[in-house]
């Protein structure tokens, strides 16, 4: 039994690495928890994937436990203060990931906009060869876009929206070094009412549950276009359901959602949406790039040195 023990779901590259590293690999919590009393007392560091809660209550299971390295820039299911209380560290998988995020942003409202999905049933279909037109769509450049949290990914999302000569504005905790023209809200809800299309990419967890509420919602409007890359907690889904049902809000792009993977089955037949299996960071290069960060996490901690992205 080796003294890091890696947690969850990786990919085929991470598993080989884990392997290489010599460390213990198990595919689920639970499985962690039912080792028994010897093999969890020589835990040091867990390198951990997934979304199972991790509280207090576990971390008492590995009483040698420092580091609990997570494979995420999101470590909302993992309690931090719990983790503070007992002097085990915190790390996360910052920066490698924000470029996909960002990409994916873009790649959703373009084909709500465009209604990418449906325009390639129409030519599938044999539609467009028999002549039948297909429906004017919507232009994205030149609009007027609201990010909810310009952190890293936020800033990442902002700047290619930039480059689609969008009027850029935010809502933060505080106002931040942006170009001249980027346009800062204090109040999240007057964002919502001045823009067309407003972004999530607020971090996770209970300080966040519910951020964009009904009357946000409400706000954007019915041709404004709500998507979401944080964290399904952070919006009202119901609100926003019915919402999207009767015409209160024009549309959604989604990669997270409430409780995922189960979808809420009123999503499938909405033709205003459009759904992603919460793939942002989901490409080769960006999940090898933070399997090593995360790895790398340990390796430090391991060696007595300097954690590269603490959180704790």
């Amino acid at each position: 039994m080796s003294k890091v023990l890696a947690v969850g779901r990786y990919d085929d590259i991470s598993n080989q690495a884990i392997e290489d590293e010599g460390w213990t690999f198990l595919p689920s919590m639970k499985q962690a928890m039912d080792l028994d009393e010897a093999a969890r007392n020589k835990i040091e560091a867990i390198a951990y994937i997934g979304h199972h809660a991790f509280g207090g209550d576990l971390m008492d299971l590995f009483p040698n436990l420092g580091l609990i390295a997570n494979n995420g820039v999101g470590y909302d299911a993992i309690d931090v203060d719990a983790a503070s209380q007992r002097n085990i560290k915190i790390t996360n998988t910052p920066d490698v990931l924000s470029d996909d995020v960002a990409d994916l942003t873009v790649a959703m409202l373009l084909a709500q906009l465009r209604s990418l999905s449906r325009a390639e049933q129409h030519v599938r279909s044999g539609a467009w060869d028999q002549k039948q037109p297909f429906p004017l769509q919507r232009k994205m450049s030149g609009g007027k876009v609201g990010i909810i949290g310009l952190g890293r990914i936020g800033r990442e999302i902002a700047d290619r929206f930039a480059a689609f000569k969008m009027e850029i504005h935010y809502w933060s905790r505080k106002s931040k070094d942006t170009p001249d023209s980027w346009i800062y809200h204090e109040n999240a809800l007057d964002m919502m009412g001045a823009v067309d299309f407003a972004v999530v990419a607020l971090v996770g967890g209970p300080a966040t549950e519910d951020f964009v509420t009904k009357e946000m919602i409400e706000a954007l409007g019915p041709r404004g276009i709500l998507v979401n890359i944080s964290r399904g907690t952070t919006v009202d889904e119901n609100a926003m359901i019915e919402a999207l049902q009767d015409g209160r809000l024009g549309g959604a792009c989604l990669d997270v959602f409430r409780n995922e993977p189960h979808a809420d089955k009123r999503f499938y037949d909405m033709e205003n949406v459009v759904l992603q299996p919460h793939q942002a960071s989901a490409t080769v290069e960006t999940r090898a790039a933070m399997g090593k960060l995360q790895r790398d996490n340990v390796k430090a901690f391991i060696a007595g040195q300097p954690l590269l992205t603490p959180v704790n």
